[in-house]
């Protein structure tokens, strides 16, 4: 069965639904959520995607990006997730959302309404292979001087919602 996307305004209202793949052809606005995850010590837990991605494949990015099925609320979805991609469970809160839209390679594009959620976890991720490579833990400075410094390393939305996150951080 092929994934579907649910389709929003920018008011993040549902309208419909789309099949994932043709939704990112067609650049069609869609519900998404962006997990955050730090540890004690206030680092971020980044995650570098699977080659084997359908777009973004290598780069490195927030914890976990996903989207939520028909009929499951976000919070849910981006539990269901986390614990898919990485192999672990927290507690997270939404922190922010924003509309982004992107032309990505191989003639896709992003066009997301996305739910932006922190956690906090002291562990380590049991990766699944098909999500993501590889891991590491970062401070939010060398993060954010890393990306200045080589943004061609990090995903789109990561640059593109990273100063939110760090000012939602100084709130929160």
């Amino acid at each position: 069965m092929e994934e579907q996307v649910i389709l929003v305004d920018e008011n993040d209202r549902a309208y419909g639904v789309a099949e994932k793949m043709l939704a990112h052809r067609e650049a069609k606005l869609h519900r998404a959520f962006s997990i955050f995850v730090t540890n004690s010590q206030g680092e971020l837990l980044l995650q570098k995607r699977s080659k084997s991605k359908y777009h973004s494949g290598g780069l490195w990015t927030n914890t976990c990006c996903s989207h939520p099925r028909p009929g499951e609320e976000t919070l849910a979805a981006a539990n269901r997730r986390l614990q898919e991609e990485m192999g672990f469970e927290c507690q997270l809160r939404e922190i922010f959302s924003f509309v982004y839209q992107i032309e990505l390679d191989r003639d896709l594009f992003e066009h997301e309404f996305d739910h932006v959620l922190i956690g906090q976890f002291d562990g380590e991720p049991v990766l699944n292979p098909l999500e993501a490579e590889d891991w590491q833990w970062m401070s939010i400075q060398n993060l954010s001087q890393d990306i200045q410094s080589n943004p061609d390393l990090y995903t789109f939305w990561l640059r593109e919602c990273f100063d939110r996150f760090k000012a939602a951080l100084e709130r929160v």
